[in-house]
């Protein structure tokens, strides 16, 4: 079962019970909302590192992103109202306690911020103050990763490290 949130969202949420990962964003790109589809600009590189690293067995493309379900794989924004790039999206508002809550109902056992941005705004703290990788314990949450933007608009501060960081934790989940 799917849970879907209010239906203003421009994406969806892909989340059920007990996944082992669930990927969460600042809010939808553009090109996201516009096909309703995660991380669908080409630029991107999301769906070319999730199979780098193994986390899927072969290239998913973002209109398949509902199959990672089975592969126990979900996603959500933290910003589910707005789209485009931060500074515009994040106009629409963000939901901390909405993701909060979410989080403790589906109680995945990982979950993976697909930016330092993404982290911060869940943090309350700037990014500056955000370290990538694997992060100290969090109240009652899952363990939480903080990964580097795969958004081609993030290119100068793009690492593989966390994602491998993040892709060897999950294996031994």
């Amino acid at each position: 079962m799917t849970g879907v949130t209010g239906r203003h969202d421009r994406l969806p949420d892909q989340l059920q019970p007990d996944l082992r990962l669930v990927f969460v964003g600042t809010a939808a790109s553009a090109r996201s909302a516009a096909t309703g589809h995660y991380y669908a600009h080409p630029g991107n590189r999301f769906w070319r590192t999730l199979h780098a690293i193994g986390l899927t067995p072969r290239l998913f493309q973002p209109h398949e992103f509902p199959a990672l379900l089975a592969l126990g794989i979900g996603f959500t924004d933290l910003c589910k109202q707005g789209a485009g790039m931060d500074h515009v999206a994040l106009k629409a508002g963000i939901d901390v306690d909405g993701f909060t809550a979410k989080i403790r109902h589906y109680q995945p056992r990982t979950i993976a911020f697909t930016s330092k941005k993404a982290a911060s705004l869940f943090y309350g703290r700037p990014t500056s103050a955000i370290a990538l990788g694997r992060q100290p314990p969090h109240e009652d949450f899952p363990e939480i990763f903080v990964l580097a933007s795969p958004s081609g608009a993030a290119s100068g501060a793009w690492t593989l490290a966390p994602w491998l960081e993040l892709a060897a934790h999950v294996a031994g989940t």
